[in-house]
């Protein structure tokens, strides 16, 4: 199910949570999120301007027929429980890239890797979606902590594209071409880790060290590439009154930091 939401007026816009089951098997919906902004920097030494209970990274936004393609390269992290919390219980993060879905309403292009840690076990699935229709795992490919993975995720037109995941410690590649009635707005392109929904509610999100996406860049409609240091609003996990995460971005890079 998808809604967009505007709370706050100029302080809030929507943001498109990605619910992706129970760690052990996906669920086939997903909900909306709001990603509310603050006017207060995080620190005074960066540039970060957005909180979110559910995203964080970089993510243009731009003016709608801007992006053609986005793409990441990462290491797999090993999820830990986060300090405190049960180690019998279960833990989940995502990292993914992806066309729109922040400032657009209407549609979201993206791929990526759920890091699950449940009873002490630890668990990968590689993923891609076309929203508002339903997350589906890839097949043909297996992911282990410590892989490095490459995402990409490319539109063809307003309603069509191709994901892809590259394990390139393995060799393996698989990719879909997706089409859908639910237009892109191709004003976003995104690299973010995510506290996903399961149902109603954010997964208890789990300790993923650091995801740092290397070559990084957005490939706009003329061809040119973009770095997100060029540009792109930092996004960072606050629920409650605390901060989870501490995101950065260097030449082509995207440092997202669990804290």
């Amino acid at each position: 199910m998808f809604f967009a939401a505007s709370l706050y007026a100029l302080l809030a816009t929507t943001v498109l949570a990605a619910p992706r089951g129970n760690l052990e098997s996906r669920i086939a919906r997903r909900r909306g999120g709001l990603r509310q902004q603050s006017l207060t920097s995080l620190t005074s030494n960066t540039t970060h301007a957005e909180f979110s209970s559910n995203w964080a990274g970089a993510s243009f936004e731009s003016a709608a027929n801007t992006y053609k393609s986005v793409t990441g390269t990462f290491v797999v992290p090993t999820p830990k429980v986060p300090s405190g919390k049960s180690s019998s219980g279960s833990y989940a993060a995502s990292a993914w890239v992806g066309i729109d879905g922040d400032t657009c309403a209407t549609g979201i292009l993206q791929t990526g890797i759920d890091f699950n840690i449940a009873n002490g076990r630890v668990s990968f699935d590689a993923w891609y979606e076309y929203f508002p229709a339903a997350s589906t795992d890839f097949s043909g490919i297996s992911i282990s902590a410590g892989d490095t993975i490459k995402l990409t995720a490319t539109v063809a037109t307003t309603t069509s594209g191709t994901v892809t995941i590259e394990n390139v410690s393995t060799g393996v590649t698989v990719s879909k071409s997706l089409t859908s009635s639910a237009k892109l707005c191709l004003e976003n392109a995104e690299w973010i880790v995510e506290d996903f929904e399961e149902g109603n509610s954010l997964v208890p999100f789990a300790n993923f060290g650091t995801v740092t996406f290397t070559n990084a860049v957005a490939t706009t409609q003329s061809g040119t590439t973009v770095s997100p240091s060029s540009g792109a609003v930092l996004i960072d996990i606050e629920q409650g009154s605390t901060v989870l995460t501490s995101v950065s971005t260097g030449t082509n890079t995207v440092t997202v930091a669990y804290v």
